[in-house]
């Protein structure tokens, strides 16, 4: 199960996820954007059911975990299955240090640092691990509502902003869904059975700790 997979990085971990030979269900609070992903990995050999809901709900989170399990196959991670499995978390770059003018975003990206270590020391005997990945300046919707609001702020033109923080990335170049979408996928496989409660900086090196 992939949320927030409309668009954007949700969207190039679902497509990356099917490749890797899994069956997604594919969330998103837009369901037209929910299902032109279904139906992209659908088109491609893939199977993908789209699962139209707002994770901010509880209980629609409920019902659409209800939903897909009693799909052919279910999903991976519910304890009562006893298999173990991979949750991950979307975090930031502004998880590790706060950045001027996106103050709430930052508190709640250190939120999600610290929601999967604990998560993550009482699901192992269950044996589900949970991390979190902390992407930087990637070039989807989002970076473009952020380019253009601050560069209302501060006078600069539009594109300038992303710009001007590209030009701290040390790998030279505005970071993809499909790098983020590279490092999920070995989070969800087993190459990392033997990590949990991390929270990892992919971003080009902007932020090195």
């Amino acid at each position: 199960m992939v949320t927030g997979a409309g668009r954007g990085i949700g969207r190039g971990i679902a497509l990356r996820l099917s490749r890797d030979g899994h069956s997604v269900a594919v969330n998103d609070r837009d369901a037209h954007g929910a299902t032109a992903v279904a139906e992209e990995i659908r088109a491609a050999g893939g199977t993908a059911v789209a699962y139209p809901a707002d994770v901010t709900d509880p209980d629609a989170v409920t019902a659409m975990v209800g939903q897909v399990a009693e799909e052919p196959g279910g999903v991976d991670v519910m304890i009562d299955r006893r298999t173990g499995g991979k949750i991950v978390s979307a975090a930031s770059i502004a998880g590790h240090q706060g950045f001027d003018l996106l103050g709430h975003y930052s508190a709640t990206k250190f939120a999600v640092r610290a929601l999967p270590q604990a998560a993550a020391k009482e699901l192992a005997p269950h044996r589900i691990t949970v991390n979190a990945y902390r992407p930087g300046i990637v070039g989807t919707d989002m970076w473009d509502l952020i380019d253009e609001q601050m560069g209302a702020r501060s006078g600069a033109g539009r594109g300038e902003t992303l710009k001007q923080y590209a030009a701290g990335i040390p790998l030279g170049r505005v970071q993809t869904a499909d790098d983020v979408a590279a490092f999920v996928s070995d989070l969800a496989g087993p190459d990392s059975d033997y990590m949990t409660g991390q929270a990892v900086m992919i971003d080009g090196g902007v932020v090195m700790v």
